[in-house]
């Protein structure tokens, strides 16, 4: 029986959590958390309504990208969760914001040599390098370059999220990952 819902956007934050907690020695179903991808932050306010104080009255966490803050910020007032709340509100909440997208978060705490190792590994490099290669990504950043890699396809998101997490020092965990756990 679940004690603790975190709610992630989708099924690559689900799995990145899920690897770090397995990382840590921690069996997040054994100590009744589960990690729900809602499919998008735009439902946060349904799941909140479920699991929240006006549902099951579990107890809540959350991680979102930037881009979705606003959405996390209006549902957790929806449902009675605070009201004109800041982003230090949210996480006295439990509710944590990757500052672009769990990519990033993890491409940066690895850095963009070590992701491209764990790309190579995985027989991928040639196809990264085609991607550099294309007008639109020419020039830029090869931590952007790395992102939209993994972002082409929601298999790739979800296989690299789990990679990434295994490749990552554990003393280098992107905060918003290391608080969402440390909250449940």
């Amino acid at each position: 029986m679940a004690h603790a819902v975190v709610l992630v956007e989708g099924i690559s934050d689900q799995v990145a959590l899920e690897t770090l907690a397995a990382r840590r020695g921690r069996n997040l179903g054994a100590e009744g958390v589960s990690v729900v991808p809602i499919g998008g932050a735009q439902a946060i306010g349904r799941f909140l309504n479920q699991f929240g104080p006006q549902g099951l009255g579990l107890r809540l966490a959350g991680l979102c990208d930037a881009a979705e803050e606003r959405d996390y910020r209006r549902g957790l007032e929806r449902a009675g969760l605070g009201a004109s709340l800041t982003r230090a509100d949210m996480e006295r909440l439990g509710f944590y914001v990757c500052e672009a997208d769990l990519e990033e978060e993890l491409i940066r705490a690895l850095g963009a040599a070590a992701v491209e190792q764990v790309v190579d590994a995985q027989g991928e490099l040639g196809s990264f390098r085609t991607l550099q290669k294309q007008p639109p990504w020419q020039g830029r950043a090869t931590e952007d370059q790395l992102r939209r890699f993994m972002g082409s396809g929601a298999r790739r998101k979800k296989r690299y999220a789990r990679l990434l997490v295994d490749a990552l020092d554990l003393t280098r965990v992107p905060r918003p990952l290391d608080l969402v756990l440390g909250h449940v």
